[in-house]
């Protein structure tokens, strides 16, 4: 079955804006053991903290960037930004920079930005291209391929409309899930003082 039929068989939805706290919250615990994330805060009593602002931030950004697609509960969720509009402007950055605002955080956050930043820069301008910013499932909700379900949607558009992708991995064992959908890495990044990264293209098909 495609893609586009596993999203039309999970009936996946469009986000809208009263379905991104709990959307925030669904992605912080999906996202708690994730290398870059214990590289922004190592500490596990904070992360949910982190987090949370860090996605709420991020996915209000992206609903006016681009596209939510996520599960009738809320289990999974893909979080896009359509081509050519994927740069974070100054009123985004600054929502980024209130998760780390945390009195036990601050000494942190000039490394941590710095290394995102530094992934930023490797982001391909051209051609356009949609980003896929954040995809995650609940920890209690993974296995039956709903992640699978809230990517078809713009996966089956890309390759409609012969547009081209771009994500970043940050857990080398995700590789080769993104794989299956056509997703190859073209550059492995370090961050400073932290883990590795993986950008990685998808040719339309």
């Amino acid at each position: 079955m495609s893609t586009a039929g596993r999203g039309a068989e999970a009936g996946v939805r469009r986000a809208g804006a009263a379905d991104l706290p709990a959307l925030a919250r669904m992605l912080t615990r999906a996202f708690d053991d994730d290398p870059v994330a214990r590289f922004g805060c190592p500490r596990d009593d904070l992360r949910p903290w982190m987090l949370e602002r860090f996605h709420d931030a991020r996915n209000r950004q992206m609903l006016r960037a681009g596209e939510i697609w996520m599960t009738p509960g809320g289990e999974s969720a893909a979080v896009w930004a359509a081509p050519d509009r994927w740069r974070s402007s100054p009123r985004d950055d600054l929502a980024f920079s209130r998760a780390m605002l945390h009195p036990r955080l601050l000494r942190r956050a000039p490394l941590v930005g710095w290394g995102l930043f530094g992934v930023e820069k490797r982001h391909p301008p051209q051609p356009p291209h949609w980003y896929l910013a954040t995809v995650g499932t609940d920890p209690d909700a993974q296995g039956r391929g709903l992640g699978t379900a809230v990517l078809a949607p713009v996966l089956e558009e890309c390759d409609r409309d012969g547009v081209a992708a771009y994500l970043e991995s940050s857990k080398e064992s995700n590789i080769d899930y993104y794989a299956r959908f056509g997703f190859r890495v073209t550059e492995e990044v370090k961050l400073p003082r932290g883990p590795r990264m993986w950008l990685m293209w998808r040719e339309p098909h």
